[in-house]
């Protein structure tokens, strides 16, 4: 197993489902996970392919109330395929099992093989060998080539190949008892062997789903001959050949999958078979799709020295370009926080593309800019929500879907304890300032004003309209507060003694708030005159408002115990946790809520966090960021104090239970100048969490794609101390001893391909041929310009 290759032999069926969600292949439009093709969902199996954007609303009846939920929905199924020697058993069936399975995913070129061995009931073995892609050349395009070679038999050789529409959201047992039904069957049809389709829609959101695929016998001693058979939500094709033992049988199977909310179609079912037709056989359509992947690693490739390292690296990079690609610039989707890979959180987009713009920006500034257009469509939504509450501006919802209304469930599951309990987590603000740090960084990577004066600019407004209508002046503090919400912590929802839920002033919203209104006032200045007239008059932004921001962004509470930052006001009135304890009792507690509720207690009587929230001001501010917002606050003894910092690290670092995998993502990026030892730890835990399943039984549900998204950046950004300063690109390097050599590209102010090549001693920077004028750089104090088609080596100490 090399770099470029992740591998499984032998079939293990407590991990399938982990293997399945990590060979998901992909493309931006649709996923589909690394299942086998003969088999349906069966407790063991799950083949869930899922179209990027494709929800639909489902009626539940829970602890006897009625809940709506919206579901990122499972698409018909295009795999199945499974053949019978003779008058034997079909694969997948009992008496037709399969061995000495081994599956390898070529991250480089985005293809999964499997091979296995199946002998059937009469002793017959067949060697199969199975490819399958999912275009990234041909968004609408996947497929599937078997060969299939008799052993130590000859005779008739049926091989089935089906589209299945009779498929369920059942990827999560926790959900398994509320309405799973999301496809209407709308009919199938079509001549095999070249053609066969099925058509389904979504139930509530009228979404037409459309396959249409075409079988073949590629290479085999005879001719095929083919016969269908047929349901409203399922069709079949059997074709039957004549095999000879020692001579491989070769079926390649093409699918198109098109949906109603396509753009350039008539309509669906049309275009699914349009595209079948035009459609190459397996070996042209794996020519294009290797094309595709080697130029977009050309674009994203970040190397390292450790080839396990490089591998699982590989394997983040891999999930987040076929979640997020160049085709999804052209999508009206999110950022699903489980990626295409599952049915974890229901497909809901949360607040994760936080740690997915970073590298979007610096690779894929379209993709970056169509997701920040994902947001901005749903402003009315977010402007009602804000309204409902008696807010101007627009307030993003902590779970958003479809349509950009809550769909933050009401009630959650405790797996531990099988309680229903009330869920609060939509009192989450921080969504809001995610979009608004977002849209500045994107602002400040790309360049120009055009962005912010089409759109960027309203949703910072609108958000920082909001944040500010949040905060409320209290006369006996002689400061601005923001009460009842929640931080990106979730183990505190409400105060122990209080019965309504929420907290006051969580430091961490507090002080982004301020950031954004910063920011806020900052976009108007630079834009042009005309152009903040126009932005100010369409969304009716008065002086008067502006002039509150500055007021609010001077006079915002921040609350401090023991001299740190506390997470929220009364934080050091809560008890202190028996960590040790609790971790000799359980062993894994990173759900500590869960097994709290399941004894009784809460987590809201204890200083224990699930994830950062205090130090997530450290992983988007700097140092410098961070003091100035205090001493403009009129905390000049806590910004000028420099053990601030440090001692906020160290008091949470204590009192943090990593129930999320985001966790170990900002730990290693804010311990990254004061304990290099400590942060790579993190970095090395945050990289492997999918690929070990460190949260037992998650990442089959669906990958993590924050984290994995967070782990490269964590490697371009923080150990580089990269960032964008007024058109220039700055560094201040401070590797691990563990990685002695970094090397990737990026796409900055214009420049494609830039190349850094960073050790502990020097920094290199190279920049492609191009017309564009020379691209400005610092390193540590030191100034340079790179002229396109130049290196500079610049000193890193």
């Amino acid at each position: 197993m090399n770099s470029w290759t992740l591998a499984y032999d032998g079939f293990d069926p407590r991990h399938e489902g982990l293997r399945e969600a990590l060979c998901t292949l992909g493309n931006g439009y649709f996923a589909t996970r690394g299942a086998a093709p003969e088999r349906g969902a069966d407790g063991v199996h799950y083949p869930g392919t899922y179209v990027a954007g494709c929800y639909n609303r489902a009626t539940s009846l829970v602890a006897g109330h009625e809940i709506e939920n919206e579901d990122l929905v499972n698409a018909p199924n295009w795999l199945p395929l499974t053949f019978c020697a003779e008058g034997g058993r079909w694969l997948g069936e009992d008496g037709a099992a399969g061995s000495g399975q081994r599956l390898e995913l070529d991250l480089r070129r985005g293809v999964l093989t499997r091979t296995f061995q199946v002998c059937d009931g009469e002793g017959r073995t067949t060697r199969v060998r199975q490819r399958r892609l999912v275009s990234m050349a041909e968004p609408h395009l996947a497929a599937l080539e078997t060969e299939l070679t008799p052993q130590d038999w000859s005779g008739t050789l049926t091989v089935r190949s089906a589209l299945d529409g009779a498929v369920a959201n059942s990827g999560v047992e926790r959900y398994r008892k509320l309405n799973d039904r999301h496809l209407v069957p709308q009919g199938t049809g079509g001549a095999a062997p070249e053609e066969t389709w099925l058509r389904s829609e979504t139930s509530a959101s009228g979404i037409g789903i459309a396959l249409a695929a075409r079988t073949r016998v590629t290479r085999g001693p005879g001719a095929a001959t083919a016969a269908v058979d047929s349901r409203p939500d399922w069709i079949g094709c059997d074709l039957e050949v004549a095999a000879v033992g020692g001579r491989p049988v070769t079926v390649e199977k093409v699918v198109a999958l098109h949906t109603s909310r396509d753009k350039a179609i008539s309509d669906h079912l049309t275009a699914a078979r349009a595209s079948l037709a035009r459609a190459g056989d397996f070996a042209e359509l794996l020519e294009s799709h290797t094309l595709a992947w080697r130029h977009l690693w050309q674009e994203c490739a970040v190397d390292v020295g450790d080839a396990e390292d490089q591998r699982i690296l590989r394997l983040h990079l891999f999930h987040l370009l076929q979640t997020l690609s160049p085709h999804t610039a052209d999508l009206d989707v999110g950022v699903p926080a489980r990626g295409l890979h599952g049915e974890a959180y229901r497909g809901h987009v949360f607040w994760d593309e936080l740690f997915v713009f970073p590298l979007l920006n610096l690779h894929l500034p379209e993709t970056a800019r169509a997701l920040l257009r994902y947001r901005w469509r749903r402003l009315p939504r977010a402007r009602a929500a804000a309204r409902a509450q008696g807010l101007r501006g627009a307030m993003f919802p902590w779970q958003s879907g479809s349509d950009g209304r809550e769909e933050t469930q009401h009630l959650h599951l405790n797996p531990r304890s099988g309680h229903w309990l009330s869920d609060r987590s939509y009192l989450q603000r921080h969504v809001g300032i995610a979009i608004a740090y977002n849209v500045w960084e994107h602002y400040r990577v790309t360049g120009g004003t055009a962005f912010l004066a089409n759109f960027g600019a309203e949703l910072l407004l609108e958000i920082a309209r909001t944040l500010a209508d949040l905060a409320a002046y209290d006369h006996r503090l002689g400061r601005y507060v923001i009460r009842g919400v929640m931080g990106p912590d979730e183990y505190h929802d409400a105060y122990p003694d209080r019965e309504e839920p929420g907290l006051d002033d969580n430091a961490y919203t507090n002080i982004m708030a301020v950031w954004v209104l910063q920011r806020a006032l900052q976009a108007l200045e630079e834009l042009p005159e005309a152009s903040r007239r126009r932005v100010s008059e369409r969304i009716g932004l008065t002086a008067a408002e502006t002039k509150r921001f500055g007021r609010i962004a001077a006079r915002m509470r921040v609350p401090f115990h023991e001299d740190v930052i506390s997470q929220f006001a009364g934080y050091e009135e809560l008890a202190e946790l028996d960590w040790a304890a609790y971790r000799a009792r359980y062993g894994d507690i990173r759900r500590l809520d869960r097994i709290l509720e399941a004894e009784g207690d809460s987590c809201n009587r204890y200083r224990a966090s699930k994830q950062a929230d205090v130090l997530m001001l450290f992983f988007l501010l700097s140092a410098e960021e961070l003091r100035d917002i205090l001493r403009r606050l009129g905390y000049e003894d806590r910004a000028d104090d420099p053990g601030l910092i440090p001692r906020t690290v160290d008091h949470y670092l204590a009192r943090t239970s990593h129930g999320s995998t985001l966790s170990a993502v900002v730990h290693a990026w804010v311990l990254s100048r004061t304990d290099r030892a400590a942060s790579w730890s993190f970095l090395r835990e945050a990289l492997r969490s999918d690929i070990d399943d460190s949260q037992g039984g998650t990442t089959a549900e669906g990958i993590h794609l924050g984290a994995m998204a967070g782990t490269v950046d964590v490697l371009i950004r923080c150990y580089t101390g990269l960032s964008a300063h007024g058109g220039s690109l700055r560094l201040a390097p401070t590797l691990p001893p563990e990685l002695p050599h970094l090397s990737f590209h990026l796409r900055y102010r214009g420049h494609r391909g830039v190349r850094l090549d960073i050790s502990a001693a020097e920094a290199r920077i190279s920049v492609p041929p191009s017309p564009l004028p020379p691209l400005a750089v610092e390193c540590r104090g030191r100034s340079a310009s790179v002229a396109p088609g130049t290196s500079r080596v610049l000193p890193v100490r």
